[in-house]
């Protein structure tokens, strides 16, 4: 999880990306709409409406099926993060590199609990 306080006018961004992901989720999601621990997940959405295996916009998880406690548990982690830093964290994200193995924030959600290497 993000240390410290959140990042200026972080509140503010964190809900209008919640917004923007909620819409979005509702308007494609074609799955169960749930909320768990704070974050809503949107199943059944087309491949093309997010990225790799689901998208965390703010508190909204947009996915097909990719939705097991793991994955769930990283995606809590990104909601902390869109609540630390805000609409920065599309632009810090991008910054860190498209390699989850690499990017820092895929590295503190847990790249066990999202997939992106092997339990053993």
């Amino acid at each position: 999880m993000p240390a410290g306080r959140p990042w200026p006018f972080a509140r503010l961004g964190y809900a209008y990306a919640t917004c923007v992901g909620f819409v979005w989720g509702a308007i494609w999601s074609r799955g169960r709409i749930d909320r768990h621990d704070g974050l809503w997940v949107f199943r059944g959405m087309p491949r093309w409406t997010f990225g790799r295996g689901g998208s965390c916009v703010g508190a909204c998880y947009l996915t097909n099926q990719n939705v097991s406690a793991r994955v769930l548990r990283h995606e809590r982690v990104h909601r902390a993060q869109w609540r630390h830093y805000g609409m920065a964290l599309p632009v810090l994200y991008a910054l860190a590199g498209r390699d989850p193995l690499r990017n820092r924030f895929e590295i503190e959600a847990g790249l066990r609990d999202g997939g992106y290497v092997r339990t053993p």
